[in-house]
């Protein structure tokens, strides 16, 4: 979480998932965006091959972010990486307007729970 933006940084949670972050400030200061969740548009059938088969809908395949590095494939071994390079990556999309950008608050936490922090496309 201390690398530069852009970094993935990627930890193992409750024993059993992996959490992919992209670290979104300055180096050596830690700042990082929990992905979540996001809805996939290729690949689907390695993903579900990855999540063991599931026979979710395909906007399910990646609901939540314990499911979402299973059916990327993402684990330890991505800790560290650019996210701008390599087969993992996350680009700015120029056309993105600010009013289907929705924020809410968080989730799953118990300390700053009303903070808009959680951001999600409209529709």
């Amino acid at each position: 979480m201390y690398g530069p933006p852009g970094t993935a940084y990627v930890y193992f949670t409750y024993g059993m998932h992996w959490c992919l972050n992209a670290v979104t400030d300055a180096e050596d200061y830690p700042a990082a965006v929990l992905i979540r969740a996001l809805e996939p548009l290729a690949g689907l059938e390695t993903m579900r091959r990855r999540r063991g088969g599931a026979k979710v809908p395909d906007s399910d395949l990646c609901s939540g972010p314990a499911r979402l590095c299973e059916a990327l494939g993402v684990t330890g071994k991505l800790n560290g990486a650019r996210l701008q390079t390599g087969l993992l990556r996350i680009v700015r999309n120029r056309s993105w307007r600010r009013e289907v950008i929705l924020e809410g608050p968080r989730v799953g936490i118990t300390r700053a729970r009303d903070w808009p922090l959680r951001f999600r496309f409209r529709d």
